[in-house]
């Protein structure tokens, strides 16, 4: 490729300080060093964690340094390599990952964990193996989130937190398994192992607990019963699966109650996918004892959560899973030959588009509850349709 080797100028949402929108700015993306790849980008979406990390910031969350390119939802094309890379040449469609599998450490070798943390601590701060950032901005250095950053056109990913995928897949759909489809789909059937005829109650309608929805009904659940306080996502939690859905705003008394007396004892598992830890300890409160088992997926990093100790004795469980228990690299494209066979919903988890310019309308969107996902398309007008179907088109 005529750009490879070369630093390239593009477009990228740049948050340069904490609470305030992000800024569409032309930045510089750097060739790959030693085991990295430079991607172009496609489709991103917005997930609740770029929220959190950008309106959050200060507020309990664990510091991470600014300029910082968010994004961490995204699939694209293998723009060039650098050395050492074997698994990947350009033109191979593939999808970053927030999570990294080396496939040799202990943690990748087992069977009880995808907790791989290969270059981990240096994505958390933003930079690369080498402590370095591949995308600068205005002659300075522009952290990565999570050493992804998929809110740029181009971003440079280390070949660990990265997978490819088969090239019929449509990009602005498969980049929602980058994480929150995936999160939710893992926790019902990986975490939680729901098993069939059981019952189940999914706290949380967004991206995460539709997912989980979805989960549940793959496992073959009798009952599922979707819990949000927004009830205009039930008839959406009824398409992934939903036999039921209440809002806790239509009872006098705690929705763990509620749920007791509708299943008559508790449900056998209960996944939350909210992130907040009053909703975590109902969702606990909610299980049968004896066996009942509660997921927790949501993500939050500003509360700690109560338990009372006696719903731990008497024989519940209470877990936590993160990307939904998938090891990345091996287990994504499964999950999206699993969406092009049919078994597998992402189109109806898409309830807006927008270009990279409106991506702040994506954050207002999402924080509203008015989205569920909304997909921002980084392609120039021009090249879309090339870039998506026939290959991949740089410019100079």
């Amino acid at each position: 490729m005529e750009t490879t080797g070369q630093v390239i100028r593009c477009k990228a949402a740049v948050a340069w300080v904490p609470g305030k929108p992000l800024s569409i700015e032309e930045v510089e993306v750097a060739p790959p060093k030693t085991h990295e790849v430079r991607v172009k980008i496609i489709s991103t979406s917005v997930c609740h964690t770029d929220w959190e990390n950008l309106y959050d910031a200060g507020k309990g969350m664990m510091s991470r340094p600014f300029p910082l390119v968010l994004g961490h939802e995204g699939a694209g094309v293998v723009e060039s390599v650098g050395p050492g890379v074997t698994g990947f040449t350009a033109g191979d469609k593939v999808i970053p990952l927030f999570l990294p599998y080396c496939g040799e450490c202990e943690r990748c070798q087992s069977v009880k964990t995808n907790h791989c943390r290969k270059n981990w601590e240096k994505a958390q701060r933003g930079v690369m193996a080498d402590g370095t950032s591949r995308i600068s901005c205005q002659g300075q250095q522009v952290h990565q989130f999570l050493g992804v950053s998929t809110f740029s056109q181009y971003t440079v990913v280390s070949d660990v937190s990265l997978t490819k995928i088969r090239s019929d897949a449509p990009l602005d759909k498969v980049c929602l398994l980058g994480c929150g489809v995936s999160t939710g789909y893992g926790a019902a059937l990986n975490a939680g192992k729901v098993e069939k005829d059981s019952s189940c109650a999914v706290f949380g309608l967004g991206a995460v607990g539709l997912a989980a929805v979805m989960g549940c009904k793959a496992a073959m659940a009798k009952r599922i019963i979707g819990i949000d306080i927004n009830p205009k996502k039930f008839e959406k939690a009824k398409v992934f699966g939903a036999t039921d859905c209440i809002n806790p705003a239509d009872y006098p008394q705690p929705i763990q109650e509620v749920v007791v007396e509708m299943t008559r004892g508790g449900v056998d598992y209960a996944l939350e996918c909210v992130g907040r830890t009053n909703v975590m300890s109902a969702a606990l409160e909610s299980t049968r004892d004896a066996w009942g088992t509660c997921v927790i997926a949501g993500w939050t990093e500003t509360e700690d959560m109560k338990v009372q100790v006696t719903k731990i004795l008497m024989g519940r469980t209470l877990k936590g899973t993160y990307f939904g228990g998938w090891k990345s690299v091996p287990d994504v494209p499964k999950l999206v030959d699993d969406y092009m066979n049919n078994k597998l919903l992402l189109e109806e988890f898409i309830t807006h588009n927008v270009p990279l310019e409106q991506i702040n309308v994506a954050f207002d969107l999402l924080k509203g509850g008015e989205s569920i996902r909304t997909v921002i398309s980084l392609c120039d007008p021009e090249d879309d349709d090339a870039t998506q179907n026939k290959g991949l088109l740089f410019k100079q």
